[in-house]
């Protein structure tokens, strides 16, 4: 996956996200981000990458987001990975 399609995958889960009170409820008391500083930070990668950590926490997430934005689940895991610090580790 592309860095840029990573990026806009991952801005729309943003959105996603912001349009469910439980979901954003759960994000915000999971990462200590408040509102305002979804805003600010909705174009830094690495933020975005951590939208997508907290969807992938759990499968029921991941098939919604992706029924939701009409994507494989799949797709959510490879924007995961092409993003700041989703790189898969190799311990051999």
């Amino acid at each position: 996956m592309q860095r840029e399609s990573a990026e806009t995958l991952g801005l729309r889960s943003l959105a996603y996200l912001v349009g469910d009170n439980d979901l954003l409820a759960g994000f915000l008391a999971a990462t200590g981000a408040g509102p305002a500083e979804l805003r600010a930070r909705a174009a830094d990668p690495a933020f975005l990458g951590a939208v997508l950590d907290f969807i992938l926490q759990e499968d029921e997430r991941v098939v919604a987001l992706a029924a939701a934005l009409g994507v494989a689940p799949t797709e959510v895991m490879l924007a995961r990975q092409t993003l700041p610090g989703g790189q898969q580790q190799h311990w051999t």
